[in-house]
């Protein structure tokens, strides 16, 4: 197998649980993988500006599919963005607005939104992942164009919340837990795997050219686009279902672990 292709999931999958990944290790991997014309694509639900940042000098030559797919940005150039209309995100709003039970990140492409009224809590914690984020009175007068949805919930209300979400307005977004207490609101059709998907083409990369890892819900669908579909020991109990092959948890530098392994051409994947 030659593989041309590595797309990494981060939170729980590349950064371990304090939100850091082996730099030097990775690094030497990364300049392994330039001389074998392997890509590096970052795959995540985060914001574009956020994931940048833990890249230092190459931040600009690695590629992102940001914000589950609604923002791909290539080597620092646009290659697709979804534009939810104006009259969806009213409907959306108005539904999220009915219950009690979520509080709204609105995901724009300058920048993410959260109201006034939320807690410093929340607004230091969703800062980690949306750099660019602005507090606001209200959602009404937002004008930017808009990716998708995060809604934080209770936790052990994720799913029954999740599939309510979907009866009620899974016709303009499809509702995807990115883990426990956590859903996104994407545009259906466009997530992770139509990102990796799109990059294959411009790149002329097959599904069986590609590796990808991650650990919630929102990464199955790239993990069963892709031939060489990693869950973390330390991923969703459905994600380990669906994908063909396991990496070792996340505070193990497993993606780390099965980079090296595939250049040393050993492992389970090689056969």
């Amino acid at each position: 197998m030659t593989i041309k292709l590595i797309a990494v999931d981060m939170d729980g999958t590349f950064l371990n649980n304090q939100m850091e990944y082996d730099k030097e290790r990775f690094f030497k991997q990364y300049k392994k993988m330039k001389e074998l014309g392997i890509r590096f694509v970052v795959a995540s639900g985060n914001q574009y500006y956020q994931l940048k940042s833990f890249f230092d000098d190459i931040q600009d030559e690695i590629s992102y599919v940001s914000e589950n797919g609604a923002f791909i940005v290539d080597q620092g150039e646009e290659v697709f963005s979804v534009d939810i209309p104006k009259s969806h995100v009213k409907v959306i709003l108005e539904e999220l607005g009915s219950h009690n039970k979520f509080t709204t990140v609105l995901c724009g492409k300058e920048s993410a939104y959260v109201l006034e009224e939320v807690s410093d809590t929340f607004f230091n914690t969703m800062n980690k992942y949306y750099h660019r984020l602005k507090r606001i009175p209200s959602f009404d007068n937002v004008n930017d164009q808009i990716l998708k949805f995060v809604l934080s919930c209770p936790e052990d209300e994720t799913l029954p919340l999740r599939d309510l979400l979907h009866s009620s307005i899974g016709n303009l977004v499809s509702p995807v837990s990115s883990g426990h207490g956590s859903i996104d609101l994407i545009v259906p059709a466009f997530h992770k795997a139509s990102g990796i998907q799109l990059l294959q083409e411009k790149w002329n990369i097959k599904d069986n050219e590609t590796m990808a890892f991650g650990d919630g819900g929102n990464d199955m669908e790239m993990l069963k686009h892709v031939e060489y579909g990693f869950a973390m020991e330390n991923g969703s109990a459905e994600v380990k279902h669906i994908a063909k092959y396991l990496a070792p948890s996340n505070n193990n530098n497993g993606v780390l672990d099965i980079i090296d392994q595939y250049f040393a051409k050993q492992g389970p994947f090689t056969s």
